[in-house]
């Protein structure tokens, strides 16, 4: 029996530097097996082999990858966009959006492995410890939870890379570019190293993929998006599943230097820190779902769903995708988009991503109604007794203090 009764942990395990020192260190510190546990939600295409390899020459027993890109698209990534689901008005949360779906099977793995306990590779003060463990206890109480970086020796980034030095651990990360990445079909998030000055320009080796605007196309793309009942089901005329319209986009968008997000932000933990982010397809397409409902939301539906928005993005961030709340959120929004459906035209430069059309069956913009030219149908006359009703509270309020003021 190994330390505080723990025999067997599950790990959640990327293949960084993080998780692979822990590999090594969970063995030596808990006297347990690890059996390590990798979630592939798109981004970039994993090298099973090579992770496999990593995995066991860190020490762990067994390595278990699942390829969860179709769940993450149709479980968390839609209802998000639905939602219109943007943290403080600008992240698309690619990174928060996975780690619910990646503890769920964190928790589904150390069932079937008859595991005491599962790991992570998040730091005291970072949101994924608390999206992570939040997730798991509310999957499985039971479980035992561990956390490394919050009680082992190892201070700094520096000291991790020489601990996986001396055990033969190879890593990417190095001292000179020391940033921290966590890719997924929905986005990369960046930090450390430089970044954590908000003041200095982020280096173009920050970036994973998107172009310098200086080296993007000097001509404009123009591309067409289609929505059904608010999901993405066609792009440029061609039906094809979200999932690829996602691939498709961050294709398109990366080269127009689309989704580069540089924001000082508000952490779980209470503190801010400084990200930069890259996101072209879900950058792209929350503007043109967006623009849909503008032509297909009533006026009050779509003013009251705006207003729910950013409470659904900090369910997202804060780790509480699995709540009641979040669930009563998910009925409303799908109740919203039962005729989001339509087609919009987006103009892509330079790193802007420009809306110029928008058509629907269900469209509620009438030109008849809209039109200053001849075929005007709306009655000019009724305004005068509009404003009249419309504006009747704040003549009543004027007309009171007025009579204060004589007294």
């Amino acid at each position: 029996m190994g330390k505080q009764g723990v025999k067997r942990v599950t790990l959640a395990y990327s293949g960084g530097l993080d998780t692979s020192v822990i590999a090594r260190w969970l063995i030596e510190n808990y006297d347990c097996e690890v059996i390590c546990f990798v979630a592939d939600l798109g981004g970039r295409k994993l090298d099973s082999d090579f992770l496999r390899e990593k995995a066991k020459n860190s020490g762990a027993k067994k390595v278990v990858i699942k390829d969860v890109k179709e769940e993450f698209v149709k479980d968390f990534i839609l209802p998000a966009l639905k939602a219109n689901a943007l943290y403080e008005g600008a992240y698309p949360m690619a990174t928060s959006l996975g780690r619910p779906l990646i503890a769920k099977w964190l928790v589904e793995v150390a069932h079937q492995e008859k595991a005491d306990a599962i790991a992570h590779g998040c730091t005291g003060k970072g949101n994924d410890q608390v999206r992570f463990e939040v997730a798991a206890r509310a999957l499985d109480p039971k479980l035992k939870i561990l956390a490394p970086l919050r009680e082992w020796e190892l201070k700094t980034r520096d000291e991790e890379i020489e601990y996986a030095k001396r055990y033969k651990i190879p890593v990417t990360a190095t001292k000179k570019s020391p940033y921290s990445i966590d890719q997924n079909i929905w986005g990369t998030s960046i930090e450390c190293g430089i970044l954590e000055d908000p003041w200095i320009e982020p280096p173009l080796d920050a970036y994973q993929d998107l172009f310098p605007i200086e080296k993007t196309p000097n001509r404009p793309e123009y591309i067409v998006i289609q929505f059904e009942k608010g999901v993405p089901i066609a792009l440029n005329g061609v039906k094809m599943k979200t999932i690829r319209i996602i691939e498709k986009l961050n294709q398109i968008g990366t080269k127009h230097g689309i989704g580069r997000i540089d924001m000082v932000e508000n952490r779980v933990v209470g503190i801010k820190s400084r990200e930069i982010y890259e996101a072209p397809a879900a950058i792209i397409l929350l503007n043109a779902h967006k623009q849909m409902e503008s032509l297909t939301l009533d006026r009050e539906t779509m003013h009251f769903k705006e207003t729910i928005a950013p409470r659904y993005a900090e369910l997202i961030y804060y780790g509480l995708w699995f709540t009641p709340l979040r669930e009563a959120l998910d009925a409303f929004v799908e109740k919203t988009q039962e005729r989001v459906t339509g087609e919009i035209r987006l103009k892509l430069y330079k790193g802007n991503c420009i809306p110029v059309g928008r058509r629907s069956p269900y469209s509620l913009y009438s030109l008849a109604l809209a039109t200053y030219d001849i075929g005007d149908q709306f009655d000019h006359s009724s305004a005068k007794g509009f404003i009249d009703i419309f504006g009747l509270p704040s003549r009543v309020i004027s007309a009171i203090e007025m009579k204060m003021k004589k007294r």
